[in-house]
């Protein structure tokens, strides 16, 4: 493998089409697509300061590297790659990749980041940015830290562990979507989801977890979370007090204590949904806007 070290590339496509080349402490000034269509790529300590630096490329592994802000869309239509100890301002990166590695990432500006992906292992990684890793599908992922709305929009089979979500509307239009030990805060949480499984999770959302078919919470808290469960078939078990459940559609829900049961039944059938619940404070037959 040639190695390159100490070296500033500038110009378009400055290194275009390479193979089976180590690049070590070295910056990609200005210049777009400097390693578009390369493959067997190693680079350590090393930095891109301009546009698409990784497009169309196969088996890349990046340690130690450093995407500026300037650096936008940085990873597209690639295979193979793994980015380890890396800091990324630039938005819009990993773009319809396959087989991608993230570990011990930092991303300050994570809008429109991680979309349609596939095939992701996710571990230790820190995002601020609007619609994170949308579309993606068949990712593993523990230990996010997330700072942003719309996130894992339309993912599919994903794992996620021991995280911290920020985030408004997560999970809308997933499927086979599984959070264990993990904190989410956010409005309108899983809407319009199939497959949605909460274990173990602490989570706090106005109108969370409706319109789901097959939702499912094993020993979960729901904190400050009001009009919960709108249309969802559920099976909920929440070791905590529920502000507020409006019209589920069917299944169970298990919680210690519910504020308002709101249920209209012009528009469910109450018999389709067992309730099991120490104290109901109050009953409604229609929700606060239509009285």
């Amino acid at each position: 493998m040639k190695e390159l070290r100490e070296k500033i590339f500038r110009g378009e496509r400055s290194l275009f089409g390479s193979k089976d080349l180590r690049i070590v402490d070295s910056i990609f000034e200005d210049g777009e697509s400097p390693l578009k269509e390369s493959c067997s790529i190693e680079l350590s300590g090393s930095a891109f300061r301009w546009k698409y630096p990784l497009w169309y490329c196969e088996n890349v592994k990046a340690h130690d590297c450093k995407w500026f802000e300037m650096a936008r869309a940085g990873v597209w239509y690639s295979k193979d790659v793994s980015v380890v100890d890396a800091v990324i301002q630039a938005p819009k990166n990993f773009r319809r990749c396959e087989g991608l590695t993230l570990e011990n990432v930092v991303f300050t500006n994570a809008a429109e980041t991680l979309w349609n992906c596939r095939d992701i292992k996710m571990r230790n990684v820190s995002a601020k940015g609007d619609y994170f890793a949308m579309n993606c599908e068949n990712a593993e992922v523990s230990r996010l830290v997330l700072d942003g709305n719309y996130s894992f929009d339309g993912a599919k089979n994903v794992t996620v562990r021991d995280s911290r979500l920020l985030s408004k509307d997560a999970f809308w239009n997933s499927g086979n979507v599984t959070v264990r030990d993990s904190f989410i805060s956010g409005e309108y949480l899983g809407w319009n989801s199939k497959n949605l499984v909460f274990e173990n999770c602490t989570i706090e959302s106005l109108q969370g977890m409706c319109y789901i078919e097959n939702l499912v919470m094993r020993n979960c808290k729901l904190l400050n979370t009001t009009l919960a469960f709108e249309y969802s078939s559920v099976e909920a078990d929440i070791t905590t007090r529920v502000e507020s459940v409006l019209n589920p559609k069917s299944g169970m829900i298990k919680a210690e204590e519910i504020g308002e049961l709101i249920i209209e039944q012009d528009r469910i059938d109450p018999a389709k949904t067992k309730i099991t619940c120490k104290n109901i404070v109050k009953k409604s037959e229609r929700p606060e806007w239509l009285r």
